[in-house]
């Protein structure tokens, strides 16, 4: 069982849909924020209009910039800050929080100086806290609009993964439960620099044929990297796998497709990110996954080519000649058989 108080740390899209969603179910929600010109705005007006123009939220969601305050008696914390400040947000309030309140993750990415998972950083900066990571195909837009949505909760502890399934779980927001953190994280931070890819793909016109391919040898690019760290294989299979992959590789309220298309109609990377306007997680996540990659030794020739493009001298179009010419294949390079685990 969880008490009535949940607290929600950013205020973007994706925290904000969240701490409603919530705050709808009857929890006494705190939603943390660091700009106070939002926190204005969201008093006065009961709208998130930057990130959820026209989206009411509920009468009872609390607003917050003393995260202390924001803290104080929750039972969850959802983290939901981009994925390269969770580290310094939780160095600024970790002297607030104790030892039994749950960490609920939900940035999708990998941290970029150390390659870690959210559930590294975590661990580094607060030891062994009860940790849960929320991810799936799901975008604010819909859950905020109360369309149904499909995710999945990953814990290492059975129990912690099924409190927050409890919390979470509404008629119009189903929730699954796995203990495969490791894949968990990495499918939602991988697909980020497959659906960049796909985006990509759509801005140079290509069509339907090469965006499957590039979905579906994109998938298999995951599963490669993530069983050699340590994921089970079948989880990319799942909601986290294939299911955020397909929504985030053809959805325009993808910010990673819609970056990708941008770079494929030749604009630059500062053009690219300043139109959209908010973070966009592929772009360091292709950086940090081609760098795993070359550790490891293992073949991601997509990722390869996104990187090049993103931080090399590769022209959009160059970067498809070189996966299309590559060497001959088979389509099945090796098989990945593993048990299925349990907790």
């Amino acid at each position: 069982m969880i008490n009535s108080n949940i607290a929600v740390l950013g205020a973007g899209s994706w925290g904000t849909a969240l701490a409603n969603l919530l705050a709808n179910k009857g929890y006494n929600v705190n939603l943390w924020m660091r700009n106070s010109d939002q926190y204005k705005t969201m008093v006065a007006t009961g709208e998130n209009n930057r990130y959820l123009p026209g989206i009411k939220l509920a009468p009872s969601l609390n607003y917050h910039l003393d995260i202390q305050k924001a803290l104080h008696e929750a039972q969850i914390i959802v983290i939901a800050v981009p994925t390269q400040q969770v580290r310094s947000l939780i160095r600024s309030c970790k002297q607030f929080i104790i030892n039994d309140q749950i960490i609920v993750n939900v940035a999708k990415g990998l941290e970029q100086n150390t390659h870690y998972r959210i559930s590294e950083v975590v661990k580094e900066e607060l030891g062994d806290q009860p940790y849960a990571i929320l991810s799936g195909p799901s975008h604010a837009e819909e859950v905020a609009k109360n369309m149904p949505t499909t995710v999945v909760v990953a814990s290492k502890d059975r129990n912690v993964a099924e409190l927050v399934q409890n919390a979470f779980m509404t008629l119009d927001f189903r929730v699954y439960t796995n203990p495969d953190v490791v894949g968990v994280e990495l499918g939602g931070a991988l697909k980020n620099v497959i659906a960049f890819g796909a985006g990509i793909v759509d801005g140079l016109g290509f069509g339907d044929n090469a965006r499957a391919a590039l979905m579906t040898r994109g998938i298999r690019e995951i599963a490669r990297l993530g069983s050699t760290m340590g994921a089970n294989v079948y989880t990319f299979a799942g909601l986290s796998g294939i299911g955020d992959l397909m929504v985030t590789c053809t959805s325009m309220h993808s910010r990673n497709r819609r970056a990708g298309i941008l770079i494929g109609q030749e604009k630059s990377l500062e053009e690219t990110l300043k139109e959209i306007g908010m973070v966009v997680e592929g772009i360091t996540t292709t950086k940090v996954a081609y760098e795993l990659s070359k550790q490891m030794n293992i073949d991601m020739p997509i990722t390869e080519q996104i990187y090049n493009v993103l931080y090399g001298s590769f022209e959009v179009k160059e970067a498809v000649i070189n996966l299309m010419t590559r060497n001959k294949k088979q389509e099945i390079e090796e098989v990945i058989a593993e048990e299925i685990i349990a907790w």
